[in-house]
């Protein structure tokens, strides 16, 4: 069979039509970027087939404490609810939510509630108009919520719900990722530390007591740092692992109950390297270098012993040269360390500590994170309430 000239440039055309491009609007998932990001392309791409879609907001819970914290957003305007946390008790619309395990849609707010519980008075005031809420769960175990706001009501019906929802589990195997490659890092560092036999004698009541402090310090931080949801989390999932460096110091100097000579604590205070050099090796023997804010945890892990006059370890770093998540942790594991019972002394009341920490600002400590622990005395002591500590703290 012969082909002209013409019939071989229209059958070109023919195929060049049947294979034209299409453009995924999920596209940016593909990219290497942080949840926030990935957030915000999911955001945009709703967008294209439902606008009135204004907000996209995560909360996730801690099962230990029963509380709710919001944690990354995607937001047309300013976000109402930033660094925020409730007891799910103080939400029983939400704790409904839980037990049927079944979305809400709310199609008219104004008619839904009193608006007496704070964070229904924010959505209001920020005018909020219509709202569809889905439960996050993971093995049938709740972690968390879903909020899909919008300006306009009545905008939630059946045929845009059903497009909703796979958005909405997409964005829930997003968050479980995310929080499932920490819990991966932090069993894998546990493991290591069981198989070596080495391990620190602070009690695992003291990982949760400082940890929760170290959140309650970058909270109250947040304003003047402008630091969103996800960081004051990470920085609460993080600090637990900033003394994993212990692993790799023999028990005789570890587990010594007397002060340590000068040659025993220069071995004490490789530390801080060890354990930025095991992190290393995890993080790229487990595949989990794209943890979010993975520099944070480089950083706690690494400078927490650093001093803001320049006297501290490894690299003497000074002020604010020192990450402000090392800062933060160091308050939030000092002050801990004072008012816990150890084998070599006994708990110190809250004020004697208060006054230590006081006379440690401008030495060892940061005078933002002091003052952060001394304005929040009240939740300090609900921490130390739930966890309590154990008979060999």
């Amino acid at each position: 069979m012969q082909y002209t000239n013409h019939s071989i440039q229209s059958l070109a055309n023919y195929h060049k039509a049947r294979m034209s491009e299409h453009i995924d609007k999920l596209n940016e998932l593909n990219k290497h970027s942080s949840l926030k990001e990935k957030l915000a392309g999911t955001h945009q791409a709703i967008k294209k087939s439902m606008p009135f879609i204004a907000r996209i907001a995560i909360a996730i819970y801690d099962p230990s404490t029963r509380t709710l914290k919001t944690f990354v957003h995607s937001s047309d305007n300013e976000n109402p609810l930033e660094n925020y946390q409730s007891s799910i008790d103080e939400a029983p619309s939400l704790k409904k939510i839980i037990e049927k395990g079944l979305p809400r849609v709310i199609n008219n707010m104004v008619t839904f509630d009193n608006g007496t519980n704070e964070h229904t008075k924010r959505i209001g005031r920020s005018g909020y108009a219509a709202s569809y809420t889905i439960p996050m769960f993971n093995d049938a175990n709740f972690f968390g919520f879903i909020f899909f706001n919008s300006f306009e009501t009545d905008v939630f019906n059946e045929q845009n719900l059903n497009e909703i929802d796979i958005f909405g589990h997409l964005i829930s195997l997003m968050i479980i990722n995310e929080l499932s490659n920490i819990q991966t890092l932090s069993a894998a560092l546990k493991t290591t530390s069981k198989i070596t036999h080495l391990r620190d004698p602070e009690t695992g009541s003291h990982l949760d007591r400082m940890s929760r402090y170290s959140r309650l310090i970058a909270s109250s931080l947040a304003k003047k740092y402008n630091l969103s949801d996800d960081y004051i989390e990470h920085i609460f999932m993080f600090s637990p692992l900033h003394d994993i460096g212990k692993i790799g110091i023999p028990d005789r100097i570890l587990m010594k109950p007397g002060k340590l000579t000068q040659d025993e604590m220069k071995i004490m205070k490789t530390h801080a390297i060890k354990g930025r050099k095991i992190i290393d090796e995890i993080l790229s023997n487990f595949g989990l270098s794209d943890i979010n804010h993975i520099d944070m945890l480089k950083n706690i892990i690494e400078f927490h012993h650093e001093s803001v006059n320049g006297t501290g370890y490894p690299d003497h770093k000074k002020g604010t040269d020192i990450p402000l998540e090392a800062r933060i942790v160091a308050t939030a594991d000092i002050f801990d360390a004072l008012t816990s019972k150890r084998p070599y002394k006994e708990a110190w009341s809250n004020e004697a500590a208060f006054d230590a920490l006081q006379k440690l600002v401008g030495e060892k400590l940061d005078q933002d994170c002091v003052n952060a622990l001394l304005d929040n005395i009240k939740e300090i002591e609900i921490i130390q309430q739930h966890f309590k500590e154990n008979l060999y703290g």
